[in-house]
């Protein structure tokens, strides 16, 4: 004779055979762990009574990681300066940048990606300007010729996502 019982998370009508009685086991359906009655299934489970100090505790600590949280993710680096990062950076022209931004997307089509990582904060304290000419590269219909041999969508996948780093 098989043990038939509901299960006490989801609900779903559980059939367990007769030696899974008075064993924990996990429900076929929401796969929490729950616990077999025995065949013996009028008798009440003793069960001990509900700490409200515990549960008011576990309120109180998740109340507070909320809080936590809130600020972590409200808390932005304020720049130094009136400026911010980008004006402390030194000048650099467009033809060095260029080729900074050529090295970064041959990095990343090559598979670099330690050395495409530092490239990439090298440009990035030039966001505009780098924007500019990753625009610029994006929109050429002759691509450099260091970059000839990337598939046109790797490539446009590459400078996608550096712009969205640096911008």
């Amino acid at each position: 004779m098989a043990i038939i019982f509901h299960c006490e998370h989801c609900g779903k009508k559980i059939e367990a055979p007769d030696n899974a009685g008075g064993k924990r086991s996990k429900c076929p359906a929401c796969h929490n762990k729950l616990y077999v009655p025995g065949l013996d299934s009028d008798e009440e489970l003793k069960l001990a009574p509900i700490d409200t100090d515990d549960n008011a505790k576990q309120k109180e600590l998740m109340a507070e990681t909320y809080k936590l949280t809130q600020e972590i993710l409200l808390e932005r680096e304020v720049p130094d300066g009136p400026a911010g990062a980008a004006a402390s950076a030194p000048e650099i022209s467009d033809k060095e940048l260029t080729k900074n931004i050529i090295v970064y997307l041959r990095q990343m089509a090559d598979g670099e990606l330690d050395e495409a990582q530092r490239t990439a904060d090298s440009i990035a304290p030039y966001g505009p300007q780098a924007v500019e000419i990753l625009d610029r590269i994006a929109l050429s219909e002759m691509p450099e010729p260091e970059l000839a041999d990337v598939p046109q969508q790797v490539l446009s996948g590459l400078i996608r996502n550096l712009r969205t780093r640096i911008s």
